[in-house]
């Protein structure tokens, strides 16, 4: 069974980068349209962005113009480099497929600080 193991947070200043990384483990997610979310406690999990295996991509309101997803399908790793952060990008971050999602990983973790 594919297992999700996300990478990458941490804690940065407002205006800050960060790089996240999604890799499926004991398997692959080639070929299915990936896609990073985020969770806030008490707020249901949302979509920040999703990339297809053509590389045609889609990014929420908040995510549009600041983040980049990507993926390198031979390491089964999608990416998700995030610049100008704010503070309400704080959240546990986790990616997964599209459709027909697979079990969570544990996501990681970014606080952005004002």
């Amino acid at each position: 069974q594919v297992r999700l193991v996300e990478s990458g947070g941490g804690l940065v200043q407002a205006g800050g980068s960060l790089r996240l990384s999604c890799v499926a483990r004991r398997g692959s997610s080639r070929m299915e349209p990936m896609a990073w979310y985020r969770q806030t406690p008490g707020k249901a999990r949302e979509l920040v962005a999703r990339i297809n295996p053509s590389g045609s991509t889609y990014y929420s309101d908040s995510a549009q113009g600041r983040f980049i997803i990507s993926r390198d399908d031979p390491r089964d790793t999608t990416y998700l480099q995030m610049s100008k952060l704010k503070p309400e990008d704080t959240a546990v971050y986790y990616c997964n497929q599209v459709h027909l999602l697979l079990p969570w990983g544990q996501g990681t973790q970014v606080t952005v600080s004002s």
